[in-house]
């Protein structure tokens, strides 16, 4: 019953309103979202993973790490965006050394945009109905 459990390093990425968590093995490279293959997951989008992957190309360590990724929220763009912020962020915690080159490449920042809320007597967030003069 003596169960060996893996030891990882955690990060978490967030974007609009996508939420992602990495953990970080030690392994072959191997990379799962929501307990599916990153390329599944991603639906053969190659553009998308190779963003994923971007902070491991940086660093050097495609093929140091197995990751597992759980992700919520938002649409396929914005969970990229958290997964690469969650990815990054466990390298760091993992090998600090490598914080400065990837702060550089800017892969260590949040971006904050988020979706505007509606106002009433509007349309949308800024739409107003046109005005007529006469």
């Amino acid at each position: 019953m003596a169960e060996t459990k893996k030891k990882y390093t955690y990060g978490l990425g967030r974007r609009k309103a996508a939420t992602a968590t990495a953990r970080l093995y030690k392994g072959k490279g191997e990379i799962t979202i929501n307990n599916k293959p990153a390329l599944e997951y991603l639906s053969d989008n190659k553009t998308y993973l190779a963003e994923i992957t971007d902070p491991l190309a940086l660093a050097g360590k495609q093929k140091e790490y197995d990751i597992t990724i759980l992700v919520k929220g938002g649409g396929l763009a914005g969970q990229v965006d958290a997964i690469k912020l969650a990815i990054s962020k466990a390298l760091v915690t993992e090998a600090p050394d490598l914080r400065p080159m990837l702060k550089k490449a800017g892969m260590m920042k949040r971006d904050p945009r988020e979706k505007e809320r509606k106002k009433y007597g509007l349309r949308s967030a800024r739409r107003r109905e046109q005005f007529s003069k006469r």
